[in-house]
């Protein structure tokens, strides 16, 4: 299972994502929009060193090499601008150096299209979102998965996942799930991320 930050900081966050680790958290999406390079700076050197290779930029990538990470992903917008670049497979580059690289895609259609640099990518909104008020997807993404065509591409269910919907969008054919609402707009963020990873490490 991936976590992805809450956009804007919260209330003990960085004793939380450690917290998250301890119990057995893979991947931490950083996903701060509104946050200047000095307060992600500050943000990533509040992290544990030997956690930061499990971090993954969603900004500022220039700070990954700096501190020693070695993940970042490409927003759906940033990734159709970089591919209208004048130059062969613009994420070879970090492939070449290398980076594991993910993206976010909102139709299978985009998904079966992907780059093959791109270890996995998001497919959302999979449920009404939790931390989106009104966020829903007008497609049937359970029915869309059916016309996956990319298997080098892991897909990630992301949007309303919840303990009560996990089983349901991997025996559907996701390979894994991302959370973000139901970890930082509930109570009880560790016990909801140990509920939710026991269920998809159960497949």
């Amino acid at each position: 299972m991936i976590v992805i930050t809450n956009p804007i900081p919260i209330a003990n966050e960085i004793s939380t994502i450690h917290s998250l680790f301890e119990n057995g958290l893979e991947l931490l999406h950083i996903r701060k929009p509104n946050f200047s390079d000095s307060e992600m700076k500050q943000f990533i050197s509040e992290i544990k060193l030997e956690e930061r290779r499990r971090l993954v930029l969603h900004s500022h990538h220039h700070l990954a090499a700096i501190f020693g990470m070695n993940r970042i992903h490409f927003s759906e917008s940033k990734r159709k601008t970089m591919q209208l670049l004048p130059r062969k497979s613009p994420f070879e580059k970090y492939k070449t150096n290398d980076f594991h690289l993910s993206t976010s895609v909102h139709s299978i259609e985009d998904f079966n299209d992907l780059n093959c640099a791109f270890e996995y990518a998001f497919l959302s909104p999979f449920f009404p979102s939790i931390s989106k008020e009104n966020y829903s997807s007008k497609t049937n993404l359970l029915e869309a998965i059916k016309n996956r065509t990319n298997f080098r591409t892991k897909l990630i269910a992301l949007g309303g996942i919840e303990s009560k919907n996990i089983t349901q969008a991997l025996e559907n054919g996701f390979d894994n799930v991302a959370s973000l609402g139901t970890i930082w707009n509930q109570n009880n963020p560790i016990e909801n991320f140990k509920l939710c990873q026991q269920i998809v490490q159960s497949f």
